[in-house]
């Protein structure tokens, strides 16, 4: 087989955080992308928000040919593009592997799951969860590039490079993996996959799929915080079954007090079963763009209250008053969703908060601290319940040892190097460096 056949793989960026993964494959003249995200940097005072300050704060690797040329400045001239196959695809919606989107080249195609691209298309409608697009330019009334939406087990060929969609358990539906075939070489792209939460069979039916993978490209959310089989982890474990079941029994234990909540807008699945199984004990009560979200992809109606100069074509019979929800004590159960805080003072004291994976999302965040002082202060007892959407220590070797790659190469985490191959070689590769598959028969790799 000619040298020119080698398949490349280029590790651009989210290799060791968690979140902004770019990595590159290609073939000849072909090339895909996954995933197109950003990550938070709480060491930065200022979050950059336009292309060029997530530039110059190294927030994003520039790779030619790969972002808008109206984005462009003159350090950044790209030189002619040799591809003439692209792609970037998109594991889930999740703001560290989508929020660029709206920078990708126009001309490169972008694919999701359907689900994924309906989810994104909803989410953005307020132009709020993307980055926005530049000023220069043209939204054209829309605010979410055209995503190519992609029907699980469906597969996409940019040139010589096939990418299949696989469903896997995350906790944001739509959440894909991919498995990516050329000319020499099975690779396996994860996404962000977990076995505790209502999919755990996707989880599976990708190990399955991904068996004797030439390379695995794993997340390792997880290890970040924990080494591999971890007591200290093993006593917080839960599922979302259970997560659900503790939040119900607070209702049911509480039936006096006033008991509010937040949870992650993309989490539709959660406040789904919350919704349905606190029937007996209250009625849920939600923001009203959360409230849409939820109608929109699950067809369930809550009640809801409105903070937004914006009108989701929501029952106006559903809509309750902000100041019935800050005087209750055993009717609802309410979305304390950040808006609210300045009704802060109004709230009723003694009351419940229940914090579920909601913003903000942990102490790396500067603002956790003092929201949780600011409850405090009002009398307000905070309960924390979360689950995870990534797999447990113990469950990611599961499903390396389930899939059995040649190489495994685990990103998209603090600690990496936690995760080991029984089966193969280890890579922890760094920012820009190149893998380099030259024919799967021989399993020879260069790196």
């Amino acid at each position: 087989m000619a040298l020119k056949d080698k398949t490349k793989i280029i590790f651009h960026n989210g290799l060791k955080t968690i979140g902004g993964t770019l990595i590159e494959i290609r073939h000849n003249h072909s090339r895909i992308f996954f995933d197109f995200g950003s990550v938070f940097d709480p060491s930065l005072e200022n979050q950059p928000e336009s292309f060029s300050k997530l530039i110059e704060t190294n927030t994003i690797n520039y790779v030619e040919g790969l972002y808008d040329p109206r984005l462009t400045f003159d350090s950044l001239n790209d030189s002619e593009n040799t591809y003439s196959n692209e792609g970037v695809f998109i594991s889930h919606a999740h703001l560290d592997h989508s929020k660029l989107i709206n920078y990708l080249n126009p001309s490169i195609p972008l694919y999701s799951s359907n689900k994924t691209k309906n989810f994104i298309d909803l989410l953005n409608i307020n132009n709020e969860f993307l980055y926005p697009y530049e000023k220069n330019q043209d939204t054209k009334s829309r605010f979410t590039r055209e995503i190519i939406g992609i029907k699980p087990n469906d597969k996409v060929s940019i040139g010589e490079i096939e990418v299949k969609f696989i469903s896997v358990d995350h906790d944001i539906i739509g959440s894909c993996g991919l498995l990516i075939t050329t000319p020499t070489a099975k690779i396996a792209y994860s996404g962000d996959l977990r076995l505790h939460g209502y999919r755990k069979e996707d989880t599976i039916n990708f190990c399955l799929e991904s068996e004797d993978s030439d390379i695995l490209i794993i997340e390792g959310v997880s290890v970040s915080s924990y080494e591999v089989g971890s007591v200290e982890e093993e006593l917080k474990q839960t599922s979302e079954i259970d997560l659900v079941k503790d939040i119900i029994k607070i209702l049911k234990e509480n039936p006096n007090s006033q008991i509010s909540f937040n949870y992650y807008i993309g989490n539709v699945e959660r406040v789904y079963h919350i919704a349905k199984l606190a029937e007996p004990y209250r009625k849920v009560v939600l923001e009203e763009f959360h409230a849409f979200i939820l109608k929109k992809l699950t067809g369930l109606e809550v009640l809801y209250y409105s903070i937004r100069d914006k009108n989701y074509g929501l029952d106006p019979n559903k809509q309750i008053h902000i100041l019935d929800l800050l005087n209750d004590s055993n009717n609802f159960f309410w979305q304390l969703e950040s808006g609210l805080l300045k009704y802060i003072d109004q709230i009723k004291p003694g009351g419940i908060y229940i914090h579920s994976n909601a913003e903000p999302f942990g102490p790396y965040d500067p603002n956790y601290e003092p929201f949780f002082e600011l409850l405090n202060n009002m009398k307000i007892e905070s309960k924390v319940l979360s689950c995870s959407g990534h797999g447990y220590t113990k469950d990611l070797m599961r499903i390396i040892n389930w899939i059995r790659p040649k190489i495994l190469c685990p990103i998209h985490s603090f600690h990496p190097e936690r995760l080991y191959n029984l089966y193969g070689e280890r890579i922890l590769p760094e920012k820009g460096e190149m893998l380099e598959l030259i024919n799967k028969e021989e399993n020879t790799n260069e790196f």
